[in-house]
């Protein structure tokens, strides 16, 4: 066996931001939670982040984007029900109303979109994701890169 094949493993997603014209930003209301979400989802085996971002787009939304710079990484700690996770935020930029109009869902997994105000999005996200989004629309405005834990900005250093 290679000594990469003895490295700890994490789980990978991407997802990306979309905003309109008057700053909300895109949530998506999966079918199969109760929770709404942002474009995106698990990287599979031999695929980047950036890459991964473009198919969840195209196969959720039914939109070929590719996305903008990364807004953030965000390392999530384990939870009884998952592992840890390193998630990718990209900027998907601002959408004209004509892309919002040839938005087509996903039915399997997705059964409506909706813009929403950043300070709003807690109404609809879980606590973490919600604390993800605001940092990573703070992060674009600021035209600047996070890197997060648990969806918090931290100070980096070492304990």
């Amino acid at each position: 066996m290679t000594y990469d094949r003895c490295l700890a493993r994490k789980r990978m997603a991407a997802s990306v931001l979309f905003f309109d014209e008057a700053d909300r930003v895109l949530l998506v209301d999966p079918v199969y939670k109760p929770r709404w979400e942002v474009p995106g989802g698990a990287v599979d085996a031999d695929e980047s982040p950036r890459d991964a971002a473009c198919r969840e787009v195209k196969e959720e939304l039914g939109m070929s984007a590719a996305p903008g710079r990364l807004l953030a990484v965000d390392w999530v700690p384990p939870r009884p029900e998952r592992g840890e996770g390193m998630i990718t935020v990209f900027d998907g930029g601002v959408l004209t109303g004509l892309q919002v109009a040839g938005i087509v869902l996903q039915a399997e997994e997705l059964q409506g979109y909706r813009f929403v105000e950043v300070g709003q999005v807690h109404e609809y996200l879980t606590e973490l994701l919600g604390r993800r989004v605001k940092a990573c629309a703070a992060a674009r405005r600021a035209g600047t890169t996070l890197y997060l834990e648990n969806g918090s900005d931290v100070t980096l250093g070492c304990t």
